[in-house]
């Protein structure tokens, strides 16, 4: 099926909470009001039983990131899926120093 059959036409998400690295895990029960998913939505939901990216559900399904994000707006909004932003990175100098020895023991392989 052609991308913008998937996505109704839309080229771009409704929202901006999904990023290449988002978690995103299907709901489970899912909510009793929600809406029938389309095929290509139920595929992602059998997917996300566990959580995973949306970079790797992507490839999983071999679509475009930009088809798969916007498939995910419309279950999300639905109610069907939970997404969960990465977690921010620290930058404290021993997190520095760690990488710096790991790189230099990785230089002496």
């Amino acid at each position: 099926m052609r991308p913008f059959a998937l996505t109704g036409g839309r080229t771009r998400p409704s929202r901006a909470d999904f990023t290449l690295i988002t978690t995103v895990t299907a709901v489970d029960p899912p909510p009793e009001r929600a809406p029938r998913p389309q095929p290509e939505q139920a595929r992602i939901l059998r997917r996300c039983v566990r959580p995973l990216a949306v970079a790797e559900l992507a490839a999983l399904l071999d679509l475009p990131v930009s088809v798969v994000v916007i498939m995910l707006c419309d279950l999300l909004e639905a109610g069907l899926i939970t997404a969960r932003p990465p977690h921010p990175v620290s930058t404290r100098t021993t997190d520095l120093d760690l990488l710096q020895k790991v790189r230099d023991g990785l230089g002496r392989l």
